[in-house]
């Protein structure tokens, strides 16, 4: 039986399949906005160029966040780029070309010690407390006896010498895991993450192989002594995990 006509020899297939490609090239157009949120405007590697942001039809508008707990709107993308110093200079002048570190990366925040500027406030739990804390601030939250207790232990660096001893724990109240060491190394304290701590023994040491032990005391801390932001955890863990890089000398050359 023929198809309906609706106009002429237009027909209800033909309405049908125009409707199918105006929604597929309005689909397009949709993705290709929402996908260039995030990392643009483009930056010219080798001139520093920055790429215009493009019209209507190729970049989405800004999305605003209501963030819980009072702390008002966050707003993304940012329009354009802040020009950051990077203190390294490239190995040769091409783009994708690596850079080599001028200073100290590890407080320069070059290659794997890199940190993002995240939000100044702490990560808060479903009631609006600080997730991570001191563990002494949490109650019924302890070590199980069966485990050992990493508090009075000494640690020791990649080069086997003593950093410091380990004072306190900060223990993630949502998760109920251990985040940092809280390790005073002797006229300054700091927090070390746990995931690149190894506790051997009940009554051994701790080892944390990313730094030498005389590299701990300029690990950047927290502003205050019971709570740490969201960009102090950033900076903290970049500083530990670039030190799998720039610790040493012999990290920074070839296998073979």
């Amino acid at each position: 039986m023929d198809d309906v006509k609706l106009i002429g020899t237009f027909d209800v297939t033909e309405l049908v399949f125009l409707a199918f490609v105006l929604f597929f090239l309005a689909l397009v157009f949709y993705l290709r906005r929402e996908d260039r949120r995030e990392g643009y405007p483009l930056e010219d590697e080798t001139s520093g160029r920055i790429d215009t942001p493009g019209g209507p039809l190729l970049s989405g508008t800004p999305k605003s966040f209501l963030m819980p707990f009072g702390r008002g709107t966050v707003t993304t993308p940012t329009q354009g780029r802040e020009k950051v110093d990077v203190a390294g200079e490239r190995t040769f002048r091409s783009p994708g070309a690596p850079y080599f570190p001028t200073g100290n990366p590890l407080e320069d925040g070059m290659g794997p010690a890199a940190w993002a500027k995240r939000s100044k406030h702490p990560d808060l739990n479903a009631e609006g407390h600080n997730r991570i804390v001191p563990i002494g601030l949490v109650a019924g939250i302890g070590v199980h006896q069966k485990d050992a207790d990493p508090r009075g232990m000494e640690v020791v660096g990649a080069d086997g010498e003593v950093a410091g001893t380990v004072s306190d724990m900060w223990i993630d109240n949502a998760e109920h895991v251990i985040r940092y060491l809280q390790i005073d190394t002797g006229g300054k304290t700091i927090l070390a993450p746990m995931a690149m701590s190894k506790v051997k023994g009940k009554k051994g040491q701790v080892v944390i192989d990313a730094l030498n032990a005389n590299q701990f005391a300029a690990a950047p801390t927290p502003a205050k002594p019971d709570e740490i932001t969201f960009y102090e955890e950033e900076r903290i863990v970049a500083y530990f995990g670039g030190g799998y890089l720039y610790a040493n000398r012999k990290r920074q050359e070839p296998m073979l």
